[in-house]
């Protein structure tokens, strides 16, 4: 798949690319006739990015390691698709006489190439501008003995030049694409197409996939609603119940701009009341010219039932062939032809829209739900009447202005709005706070000096290190009338002065702990940080809570997840061994060491071990300067495959109250697991997997070293394997 440009690419979440690891390329400079990469890092130790310099290959490592080529080659579904709607179109122009000439744009490993000269097309350019990919499809398709019929081109597609000195000597009568993702136009398929059109393919040609069109449905859920609004959220004190409701500026705010793409087959029917039937909004026909120009396209429906609109679920699916007959689609099982068929995919996910706000809606009274669109994104309005005849056909895509939604993300969201999570914070509190109290809150953009403050601080003070968080906490504690109760402290944590605090010392240091530049779960160990700034603040036996955390552990088999670090080998017949090589190669570079971080409600998983602590932090002590380092064994009691280990925080409220962000209750007798929805886990992939044979001789064991390193922030896990580990699968 070609290449995009990094804006576009912080709006979307294909689970290899490692943006969520605030790893992106940033700039590239010579330094001493060396071209060095900077690439943003968060520092764990000061909650902040930092610019850190790599070296020259970083960032094709990085990009390679986090693709998603592994998991499209281990698509089958979707290869066989494309194979059988390749034919099909090599057929129809052989039918006429003509030679196939094949542009495929986008190639990849150069799969999708291999399979058209494999269908009997005459040649084959197929362009990839990624240069270590086009470098491995080179070797790929010298591998399998296509070099005198396919041409590898590194370039952007619209770079490609026609004529006799050309890329190409002439216009192509078969397209091949697959520029797809989770929305379909995200990463840039419709300029893509349009350039194509106009100056690399015959007018009429050929497309594969012929035909894409983007199905909705709308539904109310509170559960999805709570990804993208703030509720009222309720305090039980000792004067009655207090409510902490949103700024009438944040409900009235449409939210963050970029879809939300999950695994919807995750989401319980349970959880959303269906509205609608499954709406087909628009289609792009991939034969014809595409226009990337912004449109709106509209469908007139009659709600199935009465409730609240808020959300919009929504998918596609591409037809390879002008018939139709050759289907490959994204549905979510509710709305699949066939669910015992259903494909996991993780490069194809389902969408989340969030509607601008929530509408009531009457059974059988007739609406207009509404899909807009530009060159990369798509949104969703619902109308009383057609756009059409009031002239409201195009709408300006949807922008945060309230700032909520650019500080939480939508598991954030979730996370405020648990009110069980926030029922365990208050009974906690209620255990230390003292009436004379002079607390002190560390988190971003955290309501817990609210909660405070209700049950009865004399004084609240907050630290917010950002301006976007000073503003939004301004915005709630305004809504609430707290403007004056609770003072915003706008400055890093380490420069905090004894005039910020009045004068005064604290005797409640408070976190959930939650930093926006957290996204491994030890990474909001920020907070041992900050309490250790401001040692010199606090009171004389000062309450620090959370009072401690812990490091948990579990070996995990995966339903599915496995397939994005599974080598592929053979694929539908081709030799990709290249492929699994390269990417092996680039995760030796650095990221077979490192911990990725995956929301696991999303992919379930069985235990294979029981959860072992291997690590506490003390936060009632500064950080210790020496690194804090354990060693031990964990035990594989379950039949099964060993994947990879699974690792998670707890925060020790108190010594009766604990907050888990992985496991949130013991492991059913089959193993499946129940992870926090609200935060992403630590997963370390294992090498290999281990054989579903439990050995005579008793349970197998892996070992591990972990080690926290204060002066980065960073933990560090090594495993050993058993041998019988080492021989599986």
């Amino acid at each position: 798949m070609e290449r995009f440009s990094w804006p576009r690419f912080l709006t979307i979440r294909p689970v290899y690319r490692q943006l969520a690891r605030l790893l992106f390329y940033a700039k590239t400079e010579e330094l001493s006739g060396t071209m060095k990469v900077f690439c943003g890092r968060a520092n764990p130790t000061t909650g902040s990015v930092e610019w850190l310099e790599e070296d020259e290959h970083y960032d094709y490592h990085q990009e390679i390691a986090r693709s998603s080529y592994a998991d499209m080659l281990h698509d089958k579904d979707r290869n066989m698709k494309y194979y059988q709607g390749i034919r099909a179109a090599v057929s129809r122009v052989k039918d006429k006489g003509q030679k196939a000439l094949v542009l495929d744009i986008g190639t990849g490993t150069g799969l999708l190439s291999m399979m058209a000269v494999t269908a009997g097309a005459d040649f084959c350019y197929a362009i990839e501008v990624f240069k270590p990919m086009a470098d491995a499809a080179v070797k790929i398709v010298e591998k399998n003995g296509f070099s005198d019929k396919i041409k590898i081109i590194n370039k952007h597609s619209t770079e490609v030049t026609i004529g006799p000195d050309g890329d190409m000597p002439r216009r192509a009568n078969i397209l091949i694409t697959e520029l797809f993702d989770t929305e379909l136009i995200g990463e840039g398929a419709l300029p893509s197409y349009e350039h194509a059109h106009r100056h690399l393919v015959q007018e009429n040609c050929e497309a594969v996939p012929h035909r894409a069109t983007v199905y909705a449905q709308l539904v109310e859920s509170r559960r999805m609603w709570s990804w993208n609004k703030l509720f009222p959220i309720r305090v039980q004190t000792s004067l009655g119940e207090q409510v902490i409701v949103p700024p009438l500026e944040l409900e009235r705010c449409p939210g963050a701009p970029s879809v939300y793409d999950i695994q919807l087959n995750q989401v319980s029917l349970t959880d959303f009341t269906v509205l609608s039937d499954v709406l087909p909004m628009f289609s792009v026909d991939f034969s014809k010219q595409v226009s990337s120009s912004a449109a709106s396209h509209s469908r007139q429906f009659e709600p199935l039932a009465s409730g609240q609109a808020q959300v919009v679920l929504s998918w596609w699916d591409i037809e390879m062939d002008p018939e139709g007959k050759i289907k490959c689609t994204m549905a979510p099982f509710w709305a699949h032809s066939d669910p015992e068929e259903l494909q996991w995919r993780d490069h194809w996910m389902q969408c989340v829209y969030f509607l601008p706000e929530e509408e009531p809606v009457v059974q059988g009274s007739a609406l207009c739900l509404v899909a807009h669109h530009d060159d990369y994104c798509v949104w969703y309005s619902l109308q009383r009447t057609s756009p059409e005849k009031d002239g409201r056909a195009h709408s300006a895509r949807p922008v945060c202005d309230c700032q909520a939604h650019l500080l939480w993300n939508r598991p954030r969201f979730g996370e405020i709005n648990d009110q069980n999570r926030t029922d365990q914070y208050v009974q906690a509190l209620k255990t230390v706070l003292k009436p004379d109290g002079v607390c002190l809150c560390v988190s971003d953009g955290s309501l817990l000096s609210m909660l405070a403050h209700h049950l009865g601080a004399e004084q609240v003070f907050t630290i917010e290190n950002s301006a976007a968080s000073h503003r939004l906490m301004k915005k709630i504690f305004k809504a609430n009338h707290l403007e004056d109760k609770i003072n915003i402290i706008e400055k890093r944590p380490e420069l905090l002065t004894p005039a910020d605090l009045e004068g005064k010392k604290v005797s409640l240091l408070l976190g959930e702990p939650f930093f926006t530049t957290s996204l491994l779960p030890w990474h909001n160990l920020y907070f041992w940080y900050v309490r250790t700034a401001v040692d010199r603040h606090l009171a004389p036996g000062a309450v620090v809570m959370p009072q401690a955390a812990s490091l948990h552990m579990m070996v995990v088999e995966f339903r599915d997840l496995w397939r994005i670090r599974s080598p592929c080998g053979d694929c539908e017949g081709f030799d990709v061994h290249i492929m699994d090589d390269m990417i092996k190669h680039a995760l030796d570079f650095r990221e077979s060491k490192e911990a990725e971080p995956h929301p696991l409600w999303e992919y379930p998983c069985c235990s294979r071990s029981v959860p072992q602590q291997i690590l506490t932090f003390d936060f009632g002590q500064p950080v210790p300067l020496q690194p804090i380092c354990a060693e031990g064994a964990i035990e594989l009691r379950r039949p099964g495959r060993s994947h990879g280990a699974v690792l998670w925080m707890e925060y020790h409220l108190t010594p009766d109250s604990t907050v888990s962000t992985g496991l949130l209750k013991p492991a059913e007798d089959k193993g499946y697991c129940c992870w926090n929805p609200h935060c992403k886990q630590a997963v370390y992939f294992f090498n290999t997997t281990l054989d579903p044979r439990v050995p005579p001789g008793g349970p197998q064991t892996i070992t591990y070293t972990v080690e926290f390193h204060p002066h980065t922030g960073d933990v560090t896990v090594d495993f050993t394997l058993s041998d019988a580990l080492d021989r599986g699968c």
